[in-house]
């Protein structure tokens, strides 16, 4: 049996940082010059209960979306959660560089499960669910190959990722999945075996056209595959004050008048974190985005007991 690897805990943050007002309507006689930061949390919204399996989603490339999963896992890591993310990008494999796993003790990478395996069959999602160096963080990494589900095809592809979650339910708290910026068969799948969506989106005329694709595509999960699927928050990643910013929150409201949306500010050391193989809450625990994902976190889900 390989020795239990060493990880690092994924503190608090540090006493006396100032974290977002939360508010549960905007007010239109604001202008964009007077326009603060701000988390819209509807009187509708009940937090989520765990187990919950979420999948981020948004087909644009470039909304923060892998930066938004490592975020809210290292938040929820740190409330005593205990978080498996899974890749489902077939792109880039960006999340599973960053939260790097543990391999077995003498098996080379390309000789451990990834997500292409669980797939075709050939592992299961808890031999696919690797350590990472981050406490109560376990990652199913991505690769290379993976975009021949969506080539292939193979046989029960949409259901997979569900069946295989239900499996190990009793292992994790949260189960995060990291969709790629298509909208094929992958996230087909995730969205299948998620309770909820979470949408990282820039504010941008393109991307709000991008949100209006992903919901025709939740809307057909809905119909066809998953019906208590739901948007439960809308991040505005990047955030800067703007008109531009202001009118997609607005927007956003109004299109999910049930979900949290929230803004992530803009931080040069957050875009500094994946090169460490960090979380942002380890290597700047300070900075602006931290503070937001983490009060994000615990409005989703709140502190393990």
């Amino acid at each position: 049996m390989s020795p239990t690897p060493q990880t690092v805990p994924l503190p608090a943050l540090p006493d006396g940082l100032t974290f977002l007002d939360i508010v549960t309507e905007w007010d239109p006689a604001v202008s964009y010059q007077d326009w603060r930061p701000q988390i819209l949390v509807p009187k509708t919204f009940r937090p989520l209960a765990a187990p919950r399996t979420v999948v981020l989603a948004n087909q644009k490339g470039g909304a923060a979306k892998t930066t938004s999963t490592v975020e809210l896992a290292a938040a929820l890591a740190a409330m005593s959660h205990r978080v498996l993310v899974i890749d489902a990008d077939p792109q880039r494999a960006a999340l599973s560089a960053w939260l790097l796993p543990v391999y077995p003790e003498g098996l080379a990478a390309a000789d451990c499960r990834t997500l292409t395996d669980v797939f075709f069959g050939d592992a299961t999602l808890a031999e696919a669910a690797h350590p990472t160096n981050f406490e109560r963080i376990h990652i199913v990494p991505s690769g290379t190959t993976l975009g021949r589900v969506e080539s292939d095809r193979p046989v029960g592809a949409e259901t997979c990722l569900r069946e295989e979650i239900e499996a190990v339910r009793d292992r994790f708290d949260v189960v995060l999945i990291d969709a790629g910026p298509t909208l094929g068969l992958l996230t087909v799948a995730a969205m299948t075996a998620a309770d909820d969506v979470v949408i990282p989106t820039l504010a941008s005329g393109l991307d709000i056209e991008g949100v209006d694709d992903l919901q025709d595509t939740i809307d057909r999960v809905r119909r066809r595959l998953n019906p208590k699927l739901s948007v439960r928050a809308v991040l505005i990643t990047v955030w800067d004050k703007s008109t531009v910013a202001r009118d997609m929150a607005t927007a956003m409201t109004d299109r999910y008048p049930d979900a949290i949306v929230a803004p992530v500010r803009r931080s040069t050391r957050a875009k500094e974190a994946p090169a460490a193989k960090e979380p942002t809450r380890l290597y700047e625990p300070t900075a602006a985005p931290v503070r937001d994902y983490d009060q994000i976190a615990r409005l989703l889900l709140p502190k393990a007991i």
